[in-house]
């Protein structure tokens, strides 16, 4: 029957499509459960690392995680909160790693059931915001800035600041004096340096990440001191070089402790790094302000990781990672925003210290 053979000719052509559509749809959650064991794969296989801390090393440390993700496809997230927040997140357990400008002392380390090592080589320099003055025009020394900081010097035609600059028409102008308001590494360098050239500011205030300031603004962060010496005409603050730099800050000279007039370029901060010997410091406990020597800058201090010897090891194994891939491959990335990198003989330190103290 012709009305018989178009329904047998219909249901053929129904169920084959069924079936096709039948094929088609496990086919396709066959490609979807392929993609999901794809992307859990990759999930597991890739590593997140937390840390938070120093805001000296965020430019470069920003740049190595941005490189690293690109190269392996694990996570470096940092959170620039200061030196004093990373100390403290740190023995929170809350991060996997703190970075901090200060180091801790070896009985410190031990009561926290911390370890630390050196990352990079930073500068701190003064800054200043004053109508006609560049970068590089003004030489300070410590004593004169020791005295502005503790309210002594108060006008930026001082005699005092005059004496160290005779060519330069310093403007009858009043100076603010700007600091930083948390927990600060550079904060600690900055006041180290001043308590080892001003006895007055030794007695007075002393050093440490964070300090009774006789005077001044407080800005969070070295963008906080950034934010304030770019706003307020007249203003001093000190920031790391590198930060200064991209920020377009206008820096200061200095004159060191064998009386030379020397500015903040990493050769300075090499030639201060070359003084020290981290082979016989325990757990690398190094303070650089003050070196010695007549090419040394004056403000030069390190950057330290600081890691739980209680931590999970695999979490430990992925900040160690890091490190190792930075400190071998990152060091280009570090000079070219002028940081100075650690020498080889550091790094093999390195290598040794985190296979002792965390077996990686």
């Amino acid at each position: 029957m012709i009305g018989g053979d178009n329904r047998d000719d219909d249901q053929d052509r129904y169920f084959g499509v069924h079936e096709m559509k039948m094929t088609l749809s496990k086919m396709s959650q066959a490609m979807a459960l392929s993609a999901c064991s794809v992307l859990l794969a990759t999930n597991v296989l890739a590593a997140e690392v937390t840390g938070a801390g120093s805001t000296a090393i965020y430019p470069v440390l920003s740049q190595w995680a941005q490189t690293y993700k690109n190269k392996t496809g694990d996570m470096v997230n940092y959170q620039s909160i200061g030196s004093g927040g990373g100390i403290k997140m740190i023995k929170e357990k809350t991060v996997h790693f703190g970075d901090s400008d200060m180091p801790l002392k070896p009985e410190q380390l031990a009561a926290s059931h911390l370890v630390q090592f050196p990352v990079v080589i930073i500068g701190i320099t003064p800054i200043v915001n004053i109508p006609g003055i560049k970068s590089g025009d003004m030489v300070l020394n410590g004593k004169v800035l020791a005295d502005i900081y503790l309210g002594k010097i108060t006008k930026w035609n001082d005699a005092a600041i005059k004496a160290l600059n005779p060519k330069l028409n310093l403007p009858d102008l009043n100076i603010s004096v700007v600091h930083r308001a948390d927990g600060s590494g550079t904060t600690f360098y900055f006041t180290d340096y001043l308590s080892k050239v001003s006895p007055e500011w030794k007695e007075k205030v002393g050093s440490n990440t964070a300090v009774s300031w006789p005077t001044g603004v407080g800005g969070k962060g070295s963008e906080g001191v950034a934010a304030y010496v770019h706003r307020i005409t007249g203003a001093i603050g000190y920031d790391e070089y590198a930060y200064a730099k991209q920020t377009n800050l206008t820096w200061t000279r200095m004159i060191n402790k064998e009386g030379k007039v020397v500015s903040p370029e990493p050769k300075y901060f090499q030639a201060a790094a070359s003084k020290t010997d981290f082979a016989h410091a325990n757990d690398f406990y190094v303070i650089m302000t003050d070196a010695p020597g007549a090419n040394s800058w004056p403000l030069t201090g390190t950057t330290y990781f600081l890691l739980r010897t209680d931590a999970a090891k695999a979490d430990n194994a992925n900040v160690v990672k890091f490190a190792k891939w930075f400190l071998s491959n990152g060091q280009p990335e570090a000079q070219h925003l002028d940081y100075v990198p650690l020498p080889g003989a550091t790094v093999t330190l390195i290598e040794k210290y985190t296979q002792q103290k965390l077996g990686l």
